[in-house]
């Protein structure tokens, strides 16, 4: 049975948050958001470990988180760039200065995997059970030897992944009836509303959202073949939108068009965890409160890097 794969996603920028939250602190003993997802992953099955950065944070990654999980996990690197997997007959505008977005940060890990995979965001928390679960359910499908084109993704109540500093984008899912998903929206501008929650629309028009719905947190499960999906989607999104200097080939929508146009299925894991992340600044004093709260009940140790 081949071994099952953690793909990080850390070359965001940071932007709204202000700095390289994939390494900021937040634990005791100065631990990221990442050393607790490394603990789940490892606790969970999960023996290799691929990082997807920017070449800039290199350093100041593997200071900060890499140095020690390359002791506990087999571990490499791959660097989302502008130029990075890119069509050969495609030229970089000069006014792009950003990479692709989280579709692109997948793709470019594509010579780095061959077995079954999750994919995580490196500044997210999706708690123990969540890594179990995505696990279980690659551990079931690597026996197909990453051939199928059924995947998996972790759902989570939106009201719970909100920030309560400002808006957010998420990928709002719809289920089917038989436990797949039938459809996935990046949408963004989403934000707390009263009990509830409220997005905008293209035209900037308030949409009001019950806080029920399900959403991905970017925590998905895939076999190998999702890499010609995405290879065939990212040359489709860069043919539309090459010289829109801000757009992004975002891995919710490239998971969407392969639903809609029945290339693949989709498995929704449902998870009674609950989710906590930085966006902005004022969601560390909140992530530093939970993870002591879980300390406390004996989730994690005072010290992850021992």
């Amino acid at each position: 049975m081949p071994e099952i794969t953690l793909l990080v996603l850390a070359a965001g920028i940071g932007k709204r948050y202000g700095g390289l939250k994939q390494v900021d602190s937040v634990g005791p003993s100065g631990e990221a958001i990442l050393d607790y997802s490394l603990y789940d992953a490892l606790r969970a099955g999960f023996s290799r470990v691929v990082f997807v950065i920017r070449k800039e944070i290199e350093e100041s990654f593997r200071q900060a988180v890499g140095l020690y999980w390359e002791r506990r996990l087999s571990t490499q690197y791959v660097f989302q760039e502008i130029e990075g997997s890119l069509p050969g007959h495609f030229a970089v505008p000069a006014s792009r200065h950003k990479p692709w977005g989280t579709g692109h940060a997948v793709l470019v890990s594509r010579d780095a995997i061959e077995t079954p995979f999750a994919v995580i965001n490196a500044d997210d928390f999706y708690g123990p059970s969540a890594y179990r679960d995505v696990f279980s359910w690659l551990e079931h499908h690597s026996i197909l030897l990453g051939k199928t084109d059924e995947y998996c993704f972790v759902g989570y109540r939106l009201a719970n992944t909100l920030s309560d500093f400002g808006s957010v984008s998420r990928g709002v899912c719809s289920l089917d009836g038989t436990g797949f998903l039938s459809q996935v929206v990046e949408t963004m501008g989403i934000a707390k509303d009263g009990r509830g929650a409220r997005a905008l629309d293209e035209s900037g028009r308030l949409i009001p959202l019950s806080g029920d719905q399900i959403a991905s947190m970017n925590m998905w499960g895939f076999t190998p073949s999702v890499y010609a999906h995405l290879t065939e989607g990212f040359a489709s999104f860069l043919r539309r939108f090459s010289q829109d200097t801000e757009a992004e080939f975002f891995l919710p929508s490239a998971v969407n068009e392969l639903i809609k146009t029945g290339k693949a299925r989709v498995r929704y894991i449902p998870t009674e965890e609950k989710w906590f992340g930085l966006t902005y600044p004022g969601d560390l004093k909140q992530v530093r409160l939970r993870l002591r709260e879980f300390i406390a009940a004996g989730v994690y140790p005072d010290k992850i890097r021992q």
